[in-house]
């Protein structure tokens, strides 16, 4: 083969790629559902071949770059409400429903059997509780061997939506935390690591560590994790079920796009810390929209299988009719 040809080829080649590539809906944000994404993602590629790339990076990276326009569209385990919606033209609605555990790195002491009190979890991380055998802690651990040892709190570096959503929960317990994406930690050893991947290789390398990720991060690395006092004073184990008894508390309208936190729910038997992670789409790139949609209305049909086989919980499908709708509405 010639050179010129060589050439040519190459040429097609890279402008063959270049044209896929285009054609590619790309989105960015939230590291709380990348799991989920990426294997929906590949699903979807698979059955249809046409190509999603999600970069997990952070809530805060995901509502910055689609409010500049960066990506086809943005994730956030923040909703946003609607005076941002508005200012950044911006639609919403939710995804998929996942849970945030408390993670663990503590000698001799394996998976559920720590508990943690509403109060113990409030001290830990509001910092008044500083070593593992404080009162607080061992009231309801007096089966454990508890070192006297400082307790490393394992947060995240970059703006996110979990810690959006810990936080929310930690103000219920106690008022004074503030609700963030990026809050000043009050404990006396705070370790920062970015997205759920980075606060959970923390959690595995330093000894009496605790810290929040998403409940996929914890079976895929193994992490232990505690049972958390929920509002009704049971202590609940992150399991599927716990989730989905949580879920069910979830109230989601399409009049403000879906807005709604869902931490710290009711029922005996649910677990407490739970959040929904959303999709934020421009409101003028019509055309694109419509593209992502495809890709979550094939999310909604077949991707629930996946969802709760890492942990997840599938929207009802209620909800999904009126994303559906909501969807209409906005010709997308």
């Amino acid at each position: 083969m010639t050179l010129k040809k060589i050439l040519t080829l190459t040429t097609i080649t890279t402008l063959s790629f270049t044209i896929l590539s285009a054609d590619a809906i790309k989105g960015r944000g939230a590291s709380f559902p990348g799991p989920i994404y990426k294997s929906w993602t590949a699903g979807y590629y698979q059955s249809t071949q046409n190509q999603v790339n999600y970069t997990p990076t952070g809530s805060g990276d995901g509502i910055k770059s689609i409010s500049k326009r960066m990506v086809d569209f943005g994730g956030s385990d923040k909703p946003l409400k609607e005076k941002k919606l508005a200012k950044d033209k911006l639609l919403m609605f939710p995804s998929v429903i996942g849970s945030i555990v408390l993670s663990y790195n503590i000698e001799g002491i394996k998976d559920g059997e720590l508990k943690l009190s509403r109060a113990a979890i409030a001290g830990i991380f509001g910092g008044s509780i500083k070593m593992w055998d404080d009162a607080i802690i061992t009231k309801q651990n007096s089966h454990l061997k508890l070192p006297h040892k400082p307790i490393t709190i394992a947060v995240r570096a970059d703006k996110s939506g979990t810690t959006f959503n810990f936080t929310y929960f930690l103000n219920k317990l106690d008022p004074s935390f503030k609700v963030s994406k990026k809050p000043k930690w009050k404990a006396p050893k705070v370790v920062a690591g970015k997205s759920n991947s980075g606060v959970s290789a923390n959690i595995q390398q330093i000894k009496n560590s605790i810290g929040y990720v998403e409940y996929s991060y914890k079976i895929k690395l193994g992490l232990p994790a505690a049972q958390i006092e929920n509002k009704e004073g049971k202590y609940i184990t992150p399991t599927l079920k716990s989730f989905q008894d949580a879920a069910k508390y979830a109230s989601w309208s399409p009049a403000n796009n879906f807005y709604a936190v869902l931490g710290d729910p009711a029922g005996e038997t649910s677990y407490p810390i739970v959040a929904a992670t959303f999709i934020l789409l421009p409101i003028e790139k019509s055309e694109k929209n419509i593209s992502v949609t495809k890709f979550f209305e094939w999310v909604y049909t077949n991707g629930d299988k996946a969802a709760t086989e890492l942990g997840y919980v599938p929207l009802p499908q209620k909800t999904k009719d009126q994303i559906r709708a909501y969807w209409r509405k906005n010709n997308i």
